[in-house]
């Protein structure tokens, strides 16, 4: 009885389990007929073509309205890998992309592993117009393959690479890291510049258009009367404060010139150009050039990718001297009355700095001092800053004298709407208790009053200094971009911050007329006297900074018109000389340009004699000369692999063909037949064997 009991118990056990596993399998069945999406998914791929429809990004604008970019249509050959298993005529398809079937079989292993083999990827990207004719000609004997439309990027100005940026596929990290941000492989993303930073507004969207197809994949008319389709929409439109011929204009002076120079509208804020040299076109970094040229353009020493506007880093020289004279007037160290008696040199920190102006009274008083630049009058006032003794240490002078610094927008980035700006460099008392101990005075530092030892700008953060001087003490963030098409109250958080009017100090208007009165003597009767804007009164600063192993750094900022500043600018020439020489003439000329909106014969024929002027240092030559003798080389060697692996296979031919000949040969045992085929048949050949006289 217990027996049966236990095998009646273990049969419902096991009809139990077959139950289970039946019932899980009907579920699963509905789900997967029913439910699930990925077999219906697959269907409908092989029903339906689906076709994206890629939108225009948006364009930008300059001031003036023109497109400083625009959208060009190109076209990709793109591949369902599902679609593409038979019928494609490979051979074909790799002689017109110039690839072998090993690269054939990589993209489409790409295209899987990236998009699965029931979507489409990119093949070949960017068709040139030969391709494209002869893809569109052969695209029948080619399944699974289709042409893809694809707007792109063009720069019909040929300038602004460096702060409009570029675009380029998006990454697999990318997408992985962001998969609700609307790409999909294949998709073009914003990678730097202004495309980076206002991707979100340029993007658009895309659309999507399915047609049925036939048992071979040709489309038969739309599905479901469109029903499903979605139209892309086109990006929007920016429009920024960028005057287009001001930009080529100071591009093409800064040919031969390694260095940066930054126009602002000091009543907005608004860029109006940045150059950074050297620089290149930004069409040599398009989607289909980009192979061509991004291996120089990385590599090169003297850094074509490099924006010096925002990055580079200078001791400013003697542009800084109208700062300290607003700090030394704020703190009532100096008067407009104020002079010192220089002679050509200052000695008062028991050594000697050298002043360019020896004639007696050319620092009687604060305007003479910035006209003439006095370096022995700003090196005192620095000092006398430092060691203030209402402070009571020099240390504290130190922190008050760096606090006004941080005021005028120095030592930390400025915030401009592009990405990589670099705050330049206003030391803490930290360097100088660790040079020189606990007792340091201003002496220790004195250089700094002309713009030397320790500190460094950048040459947006001087511009803005001449928009601060220009505005008696206010500015706004500088930024490319005034607004933005159909502009909502959701795109404040691109543009809000740059309408805000920062006041960061509270120095007298009084104080400010007093320097600003000595920036216009600057160019009537100081250092600038010989570089003028015809007809436009202007105010400005030169500047000239040491530099280890190189040319001194010419450095100019200046503002225009004086009594109604609408442009204010700032320039940096490496390698150069005076300030007054190299970098005040191309300053002139792109405020000229820009107010003006044309130049006179004299001022272009100093454009073109500037833009013949190169100043590159020579170790750019040398490491130029070196790369390319090293890539010679490389390319000689690559020679010689070749012609090895030519050579090598050249002889295993020869070795096959004699192999088989040998064979076709009656049997020898003569002496040789432990040689290599070739050297029998070698031998053979001066045999006279009845075989051999009957072969011949």
């Amino acid at each position: 009885m217990l027996v049966q009991n236990n095998n009646h118990i273990r049969n419902r056990i096991i009809l139990g389990i077959f139950t289970a596993v039946f019932a899980i399998i009907i579920i699963q069945l509905l789900n997967l007929q029913l439910f699930s999406p990925k077999y219906k998914i697959q269907a409908e791929n092989n029903a339906i073509l689906r076709k994206v429809q890629y939108p225009d990004r948006g364009i930008i604008y300059d001031h003036h309205g023109r497109a400083i970019l625009q959208n060009v249509v190109n076209y990709d050959l793109v591949v369902t890998p599902s679609e593409s298993r038979k019928g494609v005529d490979t051979a074909l398809l790799c002689r017109i992309l110039n690839i072998d079937t090993a690269e054939y079989n990589k993209r489409m292993l790409t295209a899987i592993f990236k998009n699965t083999r029931f979507k489409p990827s990119t093949f070949e990207p960017l068709l040139t117009q030969e391709l494209y004719a002869q893809l569109n000609e052969n695209l029948y004997k080619f399944p699974g393959f289709s042409l893809q439309e694809r707007p792109v990027r063009s720069y019909p100005y040929h300038c602004g690479a460096n702060f409009l940026g570029r675009v380029g596929e998006v990454s697999a990290d990318y997408l992985k890291k962001n998969p609700d941000g609307g790409y999909q492989a294949g998709d073009y993303i914003g990678l730097t510049g202004l495309e980076k930073q206002y991707e979100t507004i340029l993007m658009g969207q895309r659309g999507v258009t399915r047609s049925l197809r036939d048992n071979r994949g040709r489309p038969q008319g739309s599905y479901a009367n469109g029903e499903f389709d979605t139209v892309a929409v086109a990006g929007r439109n920016i429009y920024t404060s960028i005057d287009i011929k001001v930009q080529q204009l100071g591009e093409k002076m800064f040919q031969g010139k390694i260095g940066a120079a930054i126009a602002i509208n000091p009543k907005t804020g608004g860029i109006i150009a940045m150059v950074t040299a050297p620089t290149f076109d930004p069409n040599d970094l398009s989607p289909a050039e980009y192979r061509k040229h991004i291996e120089f353009l990385a590599t090169d020493t003297s850094g074509p990718m490099l924006n010096r506007a925002v990055t580079g880093r200078y001791p400013p020289g003697s542009t800084y001297k109208p700062v300290g004279a607003l700090i030394g007037l704020d703190e009532g160290l100096i008067t407009p009355a104020s002079g010192y008696p220089c002679l050509g040199a200052y000695y008062g920190c028991n050594t000697r700095i050298r002043c360019d102006e020896h004639w007696a009274g050319h620092a009687d008083n604060l305007k003479l001092a910035i006209a003439n630049s006095c370096n022995s009058f700003f090196c005192n006032l620095f000092k006398n800053t430092i060691d203030n003794p209402k402070y009571g240490s020099p240390r504290k002078g130190y922190a008050a004298w760096r606090n006004y610094m941080h005021g005028f927008g120095f030592g930390n980035p400025l915030g401009i709407d592009i990405a990589g700006e670099k705050g330049g460099n206003i030391p803490d008392t930290t360097i100088y208790n660790e040079a020189y101990g606990p007792r340091w005075v201003g002496c220790n530092m004195v250089t700094m009053g002309i713009g030397q030892d320790k500190m460094l700008l950048t040459p947006i953060q001087s511009a803005n200094e001449a928009c601060i001087i220009a505005n008696k003490g206010w500015y706004y963030t500088p930024h490319f971009v005034d607004s933005l098409e159909h502009q909502s109250d959701d795109d404040t958080v691109y543009l809000a911050k740059y309408h805000i009017k920062h006041e960061p100090l509270h120095i007298s208007d009084a104080d400010y007329r007093t320097v600003q009165q000595g920036m216009e003597d600057v160019t009537e009767v100081g250092t600038a006297q010989n570089v003028s804007i015809p007809g436009i009164k202007y105010a400005a600063k030169t500047g000239t900074a040491q530099v280890p192993h190189l040319k001194n750094l010419a450095v100019f900022i200046a503002y225009a018109p004086a009594d109604n500043p609408k442009i204010a600018i700032a320039v940096y020439v490496e390698n150069a000389g005076y300030g007054a020489t190299w970098a005040a003439p191309i300053g002139a000329r792109m405020m000229e340009q820009y107010l003006n909106d044309t130049l006179t014969d004299d001022s272009q024929a100093d454009v073109d004699r500037l833009s013949k002027v190169n100043l590159f240092p020579p170790q750019i030559y040398e490491w130029r000369r070196k790369k390319d003798s090293l890539k010679q080389v490389q390319l000689r060697e690559k020679a010689k692999e070749i012609d090895s692996i030519a050579m090598a296979k050249h002889d295993d031919s020869l070795r096959v063909a004699a192999t088989q000949k040998e064979k076709k040969l009656p049997h020898d045992t003569d002496s040789h037949n432990h040689l290599s085929p070739v050297i029998i048949n070698e031998d053979k050949k001066t045999s006279s064997s009845p075989a051999r006289e009957k072969r011949k």
